[in-house]
């Protein structure tokens, strides 16, 4: 992190200073908690990743005990995995994949408004046995500052399994912590948003494994050709469902050069029909 070079201004010095002393407090946290033997809960994004990192390099600079978790479930995006497999190689952290049923809960699948609850009650439960069975009495995942504007009922989960939060009590922003991800050359710092794959149908519609598995292979079509920031949303409709996509108004022109492959598989596949959201690409687009 003492690493900051190239030509800046005396804000940016005083920025960066700032951002390097807030790293530092939280690397000496977080090496308490290795003490005691640490788990942190890494789904592939930039925030648990970023947690990940300064949790091992604290491990590497005071000793200690840390485990990387990464939970897998028909939920997950086939490309996140890649991704968290590239990642933990690169720093050699320890890292254990193990299988999530969330998808199996009833209460999970009937999509309401506490999903996200029932998700992370699954993972911090999974957490708790790996921290048994590895000797370690604290587990923390990527909750950051700039999570408290949002309605997040997983991190009522969290609270009620004494789960940590270190990115939040360090007062760590997303914008920040791309910045130091980039500082560091880490292509995941470039990561657009990857919530999971349940996100992606409408609140109230049934999730199935099947529909889960169709929004990923659909996804792919749209990421291997060429788009980066878009969701492909499942609606229900007196039964039958549809999709509606939103992207970027910068990559609309591209989402219809790949109508005709995205349509023609998604009707393959039993959807009424694929529309384009002119309003574009907005967080929050499948509880409306």
């Amino acid at each position: 992190m003492e690493r900051f070079t190239t030509n800046r201004t005396i804000e940016t010095d005083i920025c960066m200073d700032s951002l390097a002393q807030k790293y530092r407090l939280l690397k000496e946290s977080l090496a308490g908690y290795a003490a005691e033997g640490l788990v942190v809960a890494f789904s592939g994004g930039v925030d648990s990743g970023f947690l990940v990192w300064a949790a091992e390099e604290a491990r590497k600079e005071y000793g200690g005990r840390l485990i990387a978790l990464t939970t897998d479930s028909e939920s997950m995006p086939r490309h996140d995995k890649d991704d968290v497999e590239k990642f933990v190689g690169r720093i050699g952290v320890r890292h254990v994949w193990k299988d999530s049923h969330e998808v199996n809960d009833p209460e999970y699948a009937r999509n309401d408004p506490l999903r996200c609850y029932y998700c992370k009650t699954e993972l911090f439960s999974i957490a708790r046995q790996v921290a048994a069975e590895n000797d370690c009495r604290r587990i923390a995942y990527g909750y950051s500052a700039s999570d408290r504007t949002d309605v997040r009922p997983g991190h009522r989960a969290a609270l009620e399994n004494d789960i940590l939060f270190p990115l939040a009590e360090h007062d760590f922003t997303k914008s920040e912590i791309r910045e130091l991800m980039r500082l560091e050359g880490f292509e995941l710092s470039d990561k657009p948003s990857s919530p999971c794959l349940s996100s992606r149908i409408m609140r109230g519609v049934q999730i199935t494994k099947e529909e889960l598995r169709d929004v990923d292979e659909l996804e792919s079509i749209l990421r291997d050709g060429g788009m980066r920031i878009f969701r492909l949303r499942v609606h229900e409709m007196s039964g039958k469902h549809f999709l509606r996509l939103e992207t970027e108004p910068g990559e609309m022109m591209l989402a219809l050069k790949l109508k005709d492959t995205l349509v023609a598989e998604a009707k393959r596949r039993g959807y009424l029909w694929v529309t384009l959201d002119l309003e574009g690409y907005k967080t929050g687009g499948g509880t409306v």
